[in-house]
């Protein structure tokens, strides 16, 4: 009977995973989300990928339910619709969490060709348990901050992802616990924390070499909004905010994407390094360089064994910030505490 029964077992479990509206499939160093039987994105966690060392994890590319892809192709990929785009901050790719100074070690510019000194790494300690389901499915992993030498562990990262099925929207949760394992200084600096970085075409003010010289100022198609309204990286960069919408318009297709900053977050709300160019951020650690005032302090000592835990909704949505009803998805968002 135990055969049959272990077969039997095994039946099911595949017949679950098939049936799965999110599936998760792990790998060595990166690891594959499926939802509704299309492909949303990959979890680069370790190793080489297109050419270059994983320095700290990110999801890449986010695409909408359609299909239609939100996020820079480059320098992961390079395509027609980016050949004349300015290449820019190189270390900005799909989604990442990180920060530029963690007991003044850089993890946000921290691209393994680059020559600059204090740079730090995010490096995986476990891939943990990966769940698919009709619903939901959710990812577990755990990551080293250290020094480039990797002598120096500053910080355990323990992240949860859940995504969840959904035709209308693709929305996931990202749940992260940072354990110091010695005193550690997040400094006050505006590179950080939890970025994105846009489709060119979905930029606020696009960015185009012409004739060997950049042309900036060109108006793109995109529209960065804030829960209190403001519209635009001039009103409302550095300025805190529940949520920050980037929506723009692909080949006639209007889409967007928001990050929802959860209210029991330290510092909640966060504050947004929201750029033009196409970078979108929620950072909790900035302050004095948001608001331009030395006698104000964002920094953060943790002392060792202690933690900070971080709860983020990202929506990728059809629509603008209006249409996406933002204010009924943060209600959704809080409801759940």
């Amino acid at each position: 009977m135990k055969p049959v029964f272990a077969l039997l077992f095994a039946v099911a479990v595949l017949a679950l995973t098939a049936s799965a509206q999110v599936k998760i499939t792990p790998g060595a160093e990166k690891v594959s989300v499926e939802i509704d039987g299309k492909p949303f994105t990959d979890f680069y966690v370790a190793g080489t990928a297109f050419g270059a060392a994983v320095t700290k994890p990110y999801l890449w590319p986010l695409r909408a339910p359609s299909g239609t892809y939100i996020t820079r192709a480059w320098p992961m990929e390079n395509v027609a619709e980016e050949e004349k785009i300015l290449k820019d901050h190189q270390h900005q790719r799909g989604l990442w969490f990180a920060h530029d100074s963690v007991n003044k070690l850089d993890f946000w510019n921290n691209e393994a060709s680059y020559k600059t000194p204090n740079r730090g790494k995010i490096t995986l300690k476990k891939l943990g348990e990966v769940k698919n389901g009709k619903d939901k499915g959710s990812i577990a992993v755990t990551f080293d901050w250290t020094d480039m030498e990797g002598s120096a562990n500053v910080l355990t990262e323990r992240r949860v992802m859940t995504f969840f099925a959904g035709k209308a929207n693709r929305v996931f949760d990202i749940d992260i616990t940072l354990t110091a394992n010695q005193a550690v200084t997040f400094g006050d600096g505006k590179d950080g924390v939890l970025g994105i970085r846009m489709r060119p075409v979905l930029q606020e003010i696009a960015q185009k070499i012409r004739g060997g010289g950049v042309e900036e100022g060109v108006p793109g198609t995109g529209h960065i909004t804030n829960a209190e309204g403001l519209v635009g990286e001039k009103e409302l960069w550095g300025k805190p905010s529940k949520w920050c919408d980037y929506s723009g318009e692909v080949n006639g297709e209007k889409v967007g994407i928001a990050i929802l900053d959860h209210p029991d977050n330290p510092r909640h709300p966060v504050r947004w390094h929201a750029r033009g160019y196409g970078l979108f951020a929620a950072n909790p650690w900035g302050l004095a360089v948001f608001t331009n005032d030395k006698s104000q302090d964002g920094s953060m000592t943790v002392e060792a064994g202690k933690s900070l835990r971080y709860r983020y909704r990202v929506i990728v949505h059809p629509g603008d910030a209006r249409s996406a009803d933002l204010a009924a998805q943060w209600s959704k968002y809080t409801a759940a505490r």
